[in-house]
């Protein structure tokens, strides 16, 4: 059974770049057709749907967040990275990585999802 597990830095400073990783166990992230997605959730708002990598390595991004959004996929490590530039307080969050079989472009329901990680929280504050 996949599980997920979303890794990064508590705190970082506006203007910078936040770099996430979510580390993959129980399968491979080249082996298999699956999509790796980024989803957030503000404090007090709903969840937002950041973008995709497929295992082909095609991407997929929120057009709000393409601008300065970038995902990666680091094979020797078996993990998936979130970079989002020029961060501002409004981006603290809780940064949750997912898994599926297909492509749910825009899709927020964990439901609709097969593996989806604990989460980490991430402030953006000077």
């Amino acid at each position: 059974q996949v599980q997920l597990q979303e890794s990064g830095p508590g705190l970082v400073k506006p203007s910078q770049t936040l770099s996430l990783s979510c580390t993959v166990s129980g399968g491979s992230i080249t082996t298999t057709y699956d999509y790796y997605t980024w989803i957030r959730q503000p404090p007090g708002k709903g969840l937002e749907w950041m973008g995709a990598i497929a295992t082909s390595g095609s991407t997929y991004y929120s057009p709000s967040l393409k601008s300065r959004t970038a995902i990666f996929r680091d094979a020797s490590n078996n993990q998936i990275t979130l970079q989002l530039r020029s961060v501002t307080p409004e981006d603290t969050a809780v940064y949750y990585c997912a898994r599926s079989m297909s492509l749910l472009l825009g899709v927020t329901e964990a439901a609709r999802y097969d593996a989806w990680g604990q989460g980490t929280q991430v402030t953006v504050s000077s």
